[in-house]
């Protein structure tokens, strides 16, 4: 059976059409790895005034302490202007600062450059993110992140490319699939009409760069379709976790030998030993796979201690922050170092996926899947709730 080639591949694009550019802060100090420092950075700024309340801020074209903004969807943050607001910290929320990096950001509207209202109308408990990654040489991690929280652009590092949320509306409703796409492939694998999640675990377990963007083979075949659905499946469980945490198998789970210093300033490997030297401190045993483990050419478990660890300028909100290292930020480490070994792991049953009884971009095209309507590469409309506007007057959408 003949694998299918770039030319075949539907684009990503197509299949899922709606897509949204990352939220853009235009300032750093809003997102940070632990909650309690968002709220001291916030009191930080209310009890400054007048210049000092706007150096702290960071005022930039969008966003200036006088800005006039809406609500962010969902969302309990102020509409007044920042310049008078002296009101508690909106709560901090769980947002994907980086590729496997979840931090945590104030979500106050008046605060952010971009927000991409739509994202934010959208996210829920049921929903995941399609997160597009930039394609390096070195990077040996997929092209493609799930995750159940919003991503941002990061402020540097790798950045993040389109968003495709799986679903256009709250509440699970409505798949980001291209019309047709579900029950086409059903018919072609002779079952009812594919289900989002089992297309979305194809998806994370096929898609690949290809000459014009990130594409997806599709098949007829039904083993060949269990298969991938099942390898995707572990992907988004590993990406997606929602509080799940994986486990190695017993004898090679990652475990602190030697405790953390207060104030770890470096991070380094030692493959002899397989041990992640975090300053004094000693985690193994830490699988080659896990700190070998880059996207969009950056060393991912470097880029996570080095958003923890990095010199911010004395004076800025960005400096209210830890005084020493939390054992929470032991865990997740832990817990990251785990996620990449496992998913390091599914690589080769990536690799060998191969896709029998193709169904083409052309496939598509003459069973009237392609081309997408244009309606279905924009938000859908909701209207089920009001939204504050600027200075407290409401908005219906």
């Amino acid at each position: 059976m003949p694998s299918v080639t770039h030319d075949d591949a539907p684009p990503l694009a197509d299949l899922m059409p709606w897509s949204v550019a990352p939220p853009r802060l235009g300032r750093g100090w809003p997102t940070a790895p632990d909650a309690a420092s968002l709220k001291a950075r916030w009191d930080a700024l209310v009890k400054a005034e007048g210049p000092d309340r706007e150096t702290l801020f960071g005022p930039s074209r969008s966003r200036t302490l006088t800005s006039a903004v809406t609500q962010l969807p969902g969302r309990s943050g102020g509409t007044g202007r920042l310049a008078r607001e002296s009101g508690p910290c909106p709560e901090p929320v769980r947002v994907l600062a980086a590729p496997f990096d979840e931090q945590w950001l104030i979500p106050d509207h008046r605060l952010i450059d971009s927000a991409r209202p739509e994202l934010w109308r959208v996210a829920d408990e049921r929903q995941v993110f399609v997160v597009e990654q930039a394609a390096a040489p070195e990077s040996s991690g997929p092209v493609l992140l799930a995750s159940p929280v919003l991503p941002l652009t990061p402020p540097h590092g790798p950045r993040f490319g389109r968003v495709r949320p799986l679903y256009r509306r709250p509440g699970g409703v409505e798949p980001n699939l291209a019309p047709g796409l579900p029950e086409h492939i059903g018919e072609r694998l002779g079952t009812g009409p594919a289900g989002p999640l089992d297309v979305l675990a194809w998806v994370l377990a096929a898609a690949r760069p290809g000459p014009h963007g990130i594409e997806v083979p599709l098949t007829s075949d039904p083993e060949t379709w269990a298969h991938g659905v099942e390898t995707g499946r572990r992907v988004l469980r590993l990406t997606h976790r929602n509080g799940d945490r994986p486990k190695l198998p017993g004898g090679r789970r990652p475990y602190v030998r030697a405790p953390l210093p207060p104030r770890p300033l470096e991070l380094l490997y030692d493959r002899e030993e397989e041990s992640l030297l975090v300053g004094d401190g000693r985690v193994s045993p830490v699988p080659a796979d896990s700190w070998d483990f880059h996207v969009g050419g950056v060393r991912v478990l470097q880029e996570w201690f080095d958003r923890r660890t990095e010199t911010a300028e004395p004076g800025t909100l960005e400096a209210v922050r830890p005084t020493s290292w939390p054992q929470t930020w032991t865990s997740e480490l832990l817990e990251l170092i785990t996620a990449l070994a496992l998913l390091a792991e599914l690589r080769p049953r990536q690799a060998e996926l191969t896709v029998r009884e193709a169904i083409t971009t052309a496939d598509l095209r003459k069973a009237g899947v392609l081309p997408v309507p244009d309606a279905a590469r924009k938000p859908a409309t909701v209207l089920d709730h009001h939204e504050e506007g600027p200075e407290g007057q409401f908005t219906l959408l």
